[in-house]
């Protein structure tokens, strides 16, 4: 857990003690005014306006968005018994750590700590009292985070429980995301359909008729010279072609990806590059075909754009796993700014994300920027366009930098 995230479910969960008490307090009064049959109205508006503040505390502070609106009642019954045990063991313990706290502040303050021993089986330790009462206050106080953050957790299970989502609303979820990664392929094999288009008319075509025109005023030439001249310059306009044809192919699909692995076809990005590209391998095996090509694309178009647009002097590239996915991280030290919505960026989200991937952009204006995708080791059966119809980066610019690896 990051640590803004973990500040903000802290103070999401102190704000719900607060809450808590206020809840109870209602309840106490609302259910003999519910007998009132004139109090009712007044009841209801009462658990709306709490509902209301409790769905806005759980989506912005803990994370949890609220699908169903019924339930009101039994989880503000739930939830303000645990706002009240959680505000007290809370509070006493931050009022006992820091008791602990400044009192042993105050013996090293005045120099006066008395010695304390400490027996443990096999062990004598003498210790003095203000030491004791700092570390004694400082477990306290993580002990206290501790129980902050189990009663995040269980109130997010009891939003769960009782305010859903539900299966329903976890299918129609389910049913929109397909849908949308579904739209999401076809403008990115459309998009990579006319990249390849682009790259062929621009470069290899123009190389084909610069071939032509050359062979064509050498056939008809009388001059010997003159025509010698000209075979010289189509050879040397062939070979340009040929290096035209393997980077256009190379950019559609590396073969290097399937004989020989991931590695190898980064190794091939690093060489390739102009700028220094470091390349950290920590997967234990090959990933299944569908997510190595992602993995591959998601690198090499976040080293394309930091060599292309970013000005980047350094590139890290790392590869890790767990249990259930794989994960690549690109960061370099360019100027940042780099548009998540961009064609090529907004390609490789698609593609992740058709995988049931995380994509993630971090580049702030000044950089650093840091590129990451990570995928399930064993990806969904219902996307076969994801390792059929795409065979390059959706949406990237095709372009890769010169030479030399770091």
């Amino acid at each position: 857990m990051s640590g803004s995230r973990a500040a903000r479910e802290l103070a999401g969960v102190v704000l719900g003690m607060a809450l808590g008490l206020v809840e109870l307090v209602f309840l106490c009064v609302a259910w003999p005014a519910w007998l009132v049959p004139a109090a009712r109205p007044a009841v209801v508006r009462g658990l709306d306006r709490l509902m209301a503040l409790e769905r806005a505390r759980l989506s912005g502070w803990l994370g949890h968005e609220v699908a169903r609106r019924d339930g009101g009642y039994g989880f503000l019954a739930v939830r303000a018994a645990l706002g009240v045990l959680g505000g007290y063991l809370c509070a006493a313990g931050l009022f006992l750590s820091g008791l602990l706290l400044v009192g042993g502040l105050w013996d090293l303050a005045r120099g006066r700590a008395e010695p304390v021993p400490v027996n443990l089986p096999g062990v004598r330790i003498v210790t003095s009292s203000a030491m004791l009462g700092l570390t004694g206050g400082a477990v306290l106080l993580a002990l206290v985070a501790l129980l902050t953050l189990a009663v995040g957790s269980l109130e997010r299970r009891l939003a769960g429980h009782f305010l859903g989502p539900g299966s329903h609303e976890l299918m129609r979820r389910r049913i929109a995301e397909l849908t949308a990664t579904r739209s999401g392929i076809v403008r990115a094999v459309d998009d990579e359909r006319r990249r390849i288009e682009r790259d062929l008319h621009d470069g290899v075509q123009q190389r084909g008729v610069a071939l032509a025109m050359l062979l064509g005023r050498a056939r008809h030439s009388a001059d010997p010279g003159a025509t010698t001249e000209l075979v010289a310059q189509a050879y040397a306009e062939s070979r340009q072609l040929l290096d035209e044809l393997r980077s256009v192919a190379w950019r559609i699909y590396p073969t290097a990806l399937d004989e020989l692995g991931l590695r190898a076809a980064l190794a091939g990005v690093a060489e390739r590059s102009s700028v220094p590209v470091t390349v950290h391998y920590g997967l234990a095996g090959r990933p299944v075909s569908e997510v190595e090509t992602a993995l591959y694309f998601v690198a090499r178009e976040a080293i394309t754009n930091a060599i292309k647009h970013a000005g980047a002097r350094d590139i890290l590239v790392v590869l890790t796993e767990d249990e259930r996915a794989v994960s690549v991280v690109i960061s370099d030290d360019g100027t940042g700014g780099a548009d998540p919505a961009g064609g090529g960026l907004s390609g490789l989200a698609r593609r992740v994300l058709a995988l049931d991937g995380e994509f993630t952009v971090r580049s702030p204006a000044g950089g650093p920027t840091k590129i990451a995708a990570t995928l399930p080791k064993t990806p969904p059966g219902g996307s076969p366009e994801a390792s059929e119809g795409v065979t390059g980066p959706p949406g990237g610019s095709g372009a890769e930098a010169g030479s030399s690896c770091g």
